[in-house]
């Protein structure tokens, strides 16, 4: 072998020792894919849960989201909410919007800005709406159907999506101009109640839409068609609505949830300035209550086919829900931490399904512990980055970010609760207000460079 051949070989050997050697690096975000970014230009990561409340309605609505809901999700060391409104209990009779229910979303809102977290007004819809098995989300005075049949599902709810009736009445959504004038009317109002409400982050314009199927399509063929016929131009309408009363927060954008399965969505472009890629991460086994099968390949697949969209469209992207039914069985370990892995190459954030407190999907149990497995996605990132990344790795016990620095930007790293309390180090020509916090609650660091040199954050738990 040539030496010039030898030394390259050795070269190479060495690398790979030292690559194993060598602590892993969670890259930020695919480089095709821009970071979200708050007013001040600084790289945001959110991370959080869903509240949601669909059990209650009227005077009772949201009576399951209480101010102990906030604060714990705070404390446990998420920065981030994904609040369920539905469009049913806003607007209960054709032009009437319900003064009770808006000042209900403005007191989770209050508890959100004291507690710094950052909300996402998220219109929720499941089976279209009450019209359908007592499901929620768009009006019953809002559902035609056509005559067509419904029948329940009680052990699929999502197979209601199928029934004639229910695909009739998302046509209708999409196409009767009408009902077009009504949901845009609806956001309008909405977004200018809440545009100036320090909490409010943007606004997911509706959650899972689904469409109808032609006769000869299979679901997939189906979604990307209504995707890009159907509810690209419904998010067109709903964005010059909320534009003419609130031109600041960002506007969330979902495919349907066809592209669970891994497949690219057929949405075409929102034309606005401030928009979020915001897809589901479901997968259908384990949406049956089945183990995560790290053979399947899905999550490979998925992230594959998600990055297309925000790729060609140079969008952030935030999964807006996540998580499967039972997080006890076997392999559910793995499964938090592949996924997070996989989630951190491509999200700026992301919002667990759901924050409550009780069984199935719930965060937490009845005394506010975490269910098996949950507990996994607490772990130190960087909330906001006034700067370039240029290295970050966390686990649970450990941090460390490496960043150049932006003049006159404030870092933060958010810290979630040890057992042992955190001890942080911050080199690189910067100032930190806090260099050693306790063991009971999440913390914020805010690190303020003071020359434009390289900054390193080391938190150890």
């Amino acid at each position: 072998m040539p030496k010039r051949r030898l030394r390259k070989a050795a070269f190479l050997a060495v690398t790979a020792v030292l690559a194993l050697l060598a602590p892993t690096a969670h890259a930020r975000t695919d480089p095709g894919i821009p970071r979200l970014t708050d007013e001040h230009g600084r790289a945001l990561t959110l991370r959080g849960w869903n509240l949601a409340d669909k059990d209650h309605q009227g005077e009772r609505a949201l009576e399951d989201i209480t101010e102990r809901s906030v604060r714990d999700l705070s404390a446990k060391g998420f920065n981030f909410a994904r609040l369920a409104v539905f469009w049913d209990d806003l607007e209960p009779r054709p032009g009437h919007y319900s003064e009770r229910y808006l000042r209900k979303v403005e007191r989770v809102l209050d508890w959100a800005r004291l507690h710094h977290v950052r909300v996402v007004i998220d219109a929720h819809q499941d089976v279209y709406g009450p019209a359908f098995g007592g499901h929620r989300g768009i009006p019953a005075w809002a559902t035609r159907t056509d005559g067509l049949p419904y029948r329940t599902h009680p052990d699929d709810w999502f197979a209601e999506y199928f029934e004639p009736a229910v695909q009739a009445a998302f046509q209708h959504l999409y196409e009767d101009e009408d009902l077009r004038r009504a949901q845009t009317r609806m956001w309008r109002v909405l977004a200018e109640r809440l545009a100036r409400h320090p909490a409010v982050f943007g606004y997911d314009l509706i959650n899972e839409p689904m469409g109808r199927m032609r006769p000869g399509e299979d679901m997939f063929e189906a979604a990307r068609r209504i995707e890009a016929t159907q509810i690209t131009p419904m998010y067109n309408r709903i964005a010059r609505a909320i534009r003419e009363v609130d031109r600041r927060h960002w506007l969330f954008v979902e495919p349907t949830p066809a592209a669970g399965e891994g497949r690219p969505t057929g949405l075409g472009r929102v034309e606005d300035p401030k928009v979020v890629y915001a897809p589901h991460f479901y997968n259908a086994a384990m949406e049956a209550g089945r183990d995560y099968d790290p053979a399947s390949g899905w999550l490979r697949t998925y992230e594959a086919a998600i990055v297309h969209y925000p790729r060609a469209h140079h969008l952030p992207v935030v999964v807006g829900e996540w998580g499967p039914l039972d997080s006890s069985l076997p392999n559910m370990g793995r499964f938090y931490e592949e996924a997070l892995a996989s989630l951190s190459r491509y999200a700026s954030g992301w919002a667990g399904w759901q924050w409550c407190y009780g069984g199935g999907y719930c965060a937490l149990d009845q005394d506010g512990r975490y269910r098996p497995n949950k507990q996994r996605t607490a772990r130190p990132f960087a909330s906001a980055v006034a700067g370039t990344t240029t290295y970050e790795s966390g686990e649970r016990e450990t941090y460390r970010l490496e960043y150049v620095p932006r003049p006159a930007g404030v870092t933060e790293v958010t810290l979630p609760p040890s057992p042992t309390g955190w001890r942080v180090r911050v080199t690189g020509g910067a100032r930190a207000d806090v260099t050693e916090v306790g063991p009971d609650t999440r913390r914020t660091i805010h690190v303020k460079a003071l020359k434009g040199n390289p900054v390193t954050v080391v938190a150890t738990g």
